[in-house]
This record gives structure tokens, C-alpha cells and sequence, in this order.
């Protein structure tokens, strides 16, 4: 849930409107794994409810019933006056589709996206789910917006920037013809929801903020299989691609160490790319 602001270079550092970029300890290390867990088996445990016929409300209602029997504040409820627990967006939707008593079709992707509050740390984490058949392009989408955020990721450790994250996020989706969204951003998470850094999923090498030990935040592209342009349909929160192209996102809360970075919102079942069961001709 976070848009495209304005950074700027400070005598204390690179300041934006979230503020100077924290650089956490190994408590904040060990809360964002507390809470990075919990979320991530929140998608786990949604991932048989995904299927034809099921509401987005209905999965959201799972996933608020999760989060209380588990302790939880769901981040989102209340948020700028979102009002679910759930961000599920679906085919052409980018991101931040509202929860409603629109069914899933078979051949629908969806992506849903959860942060979970524990102990006072924000786990936020989305991933992708195949409904019923897909077809291939929906497929090759999802593997190329998966293999973007992989490749991010192995770009964030000590010494690079945030720039040489972008630049692998796109150089690869794009060598894929695929287009990367530039109007939303990965963003600082910790103690604080949305904090600084920005992370733009586009850029160039040595470009941006120099990464060090200590700084949280996630990385989640967003790839079209069309042009990326966006626009913010009249509810205020679900961006949609203009051209109508399918949209694929998925999310991970990292933490840059000595050596690299830790990843929080890995799938407990190891489902975070959750199997896609068949596919459709196209």
C-alpha cells in the first residue's frame, strides 16, 4: 500500500516523508521474523480456499479469523480507511483490489497481500494464486514476475544500492517483454508500516540509496504483460492496468546483513509460489 513519494538527501541522511531510514538491531531482526512468519502461513492456510466459486470477501474473512485466533492486528484494517484484512487483486487488477462478493472464475490469478502486526512488528508479504486452469501466458506472467523478485533480491546485500535492485527487476522483465509498474513502490517495514527507503523496481545500476546492515524493507514488483501504465479506479485504492493487460506481483519483507540479506515471509510450507495445477491452451 504504498505510492511513489519524494526522497531527498540531508545532512542526517536520506530523509524522505517517512522519515530517516531506521537501521534496526538484531531484536528488531528477530521481531520482523516473529511477524514475517505469522503472515506467511496466513497465505499458507489460503491456499486450498483459492479455488472457483470462492469470494474475495470470503478469503479475507479467513484471514481476519486467522489473525485473532493467532494474536494479530491486521495492518490494513483502518488503513487510510481500507477496511479488510486482505488486499486481493485480480487478472488486469495491479494491486490493492478490495475484498468483495465477486467470485473467482476458473482461470482467474489473483494476487492477495497480508501484513500482519505482532509484537508490534509489521509482516508484510503478497504472493500469487492460480484459480482452477490458467492459461499459459497467466503462467509465463507469474514465473517472470517470481523470477523479477529473485533476482531483486539477490541484489540487496551491503554496498550495493537500491538502484541496482530496480535494474535487475528490470532488465530482466523487460528481456522478457514484460513491462515493470513504476507507480508503486517496495518501501522501509518494521516497527512502522510504510517507512523509508523507497524501492523502486526499476533503475539503474549504482543509482539510489547505499544499502547497509540493518535497514528493512520489502522488494514487490509488479509486472504487466502489457504496457505499465496504471490508473486508480474511483474507490481510491484499486489500481488497474490502463490497457487491461494481466498484472502479477508477489512480495517478501527482507533485512540486509553483514553478508546480504535475510528474507522474513518465507513459506513455512514452502508454498509461496503455490503449485499451479493445470494449464489452460492460449
Amino acid at each position: 500500500m504504498k505510492n511513489v513519494t519524494d526522497q531527498t538527501t540531508t545532512a542526517k541522511g536520506i530523509v524522505g516523508r517517512y522519515g530517516e531510514i531506521p537501521l534496526y538491531g538484531e531484536e528488531g531482526f528477530e521481531g520482523m521474523r516473529r511477524a514475517g512468519r505469522l503472515s506467511a502461513l496466513a497465505l499458507d492456510m489460503l491456499v486450498d480456499a483459492v479455488k472457483p466459486g470462492v469470494t474475495t470477501l470470503e478469503l479475507d474473512k479467513l484471514a481476519s479469523e486467522f489473525a485473532r485466533d493467532h494474536g494479530a492486528i491486521p495492518a490494513n484494517v483502518g488503513y487510510h480507511g481500507f477496511q479488510h484484512t486482505l488486499c486481493t487483486s485480480i487478472n488486469h487488477v495491479v494491486c490493492h483490489g478490495i475484498p468483495a462478493e465477486r467470485e473467482l472464475r476458473d482461470g482467474d490469478i489473483i494476487n492477495i497481500d497480508i501484513t500482519l502486526i505482532i509484537d508490534g512488528w509489521h509482516g508484510d508479504t503478497s504472493r500469487m494464486y492460480a484459480v482452477g486452469a490458467i492459461a499459459r501466458k497467466a503462467e509465463r506472467l507469474i514465473d517472470v514476475t517470481y523470477e523479477s523478485l529473485a533476482r531483486g533480491i539477490a541484489a540487496a546485500r551491503p554496498g550495493n544500492t537500491t538502484g541496482d535492485i530496480g535494474a535487475a527487476i528490470q532488465s530482466y522483465a523487460e528481456g522478457e517483454r514484460m513491462s515493470v509498474v513504476r507507480d508503486f513502490v517496495g518501501h522501509g517495514v518494521g516497527r512502522v508500516y510504510h517507512d523509508a527507503p523507497q524501492i523502486f523496481h526499476f533503475g539503474k545500476p549504482g543509482e539510489g540509496v547505499e544499502l547497509k546492515p540493518g535497514m528493512i524493507f520489502t522488494i514487490e514488483p509488479m509486472i504487466n504483460l502489457g504496457k505499465p501504465g496504471v490508473k486508480v479506479l474511483a474507490d481510491g485504492w484499486t489500481a488497474v492496468t490502463r490497457d487491461r493487460s494481466l498484472s502479477a506481483q508477489c512480495e517478501h519483507s527482507i533485512g540486509i546483513t553483514e553478508t546480504g540479506c535475510e528474507i522474513f515471509t518465507l513459506s513455512p510450507g514452502g508454498l509461496f509460489n503455490p503449485t499451479l495445477k493445470s494449464v489452460a491452451a492460449s
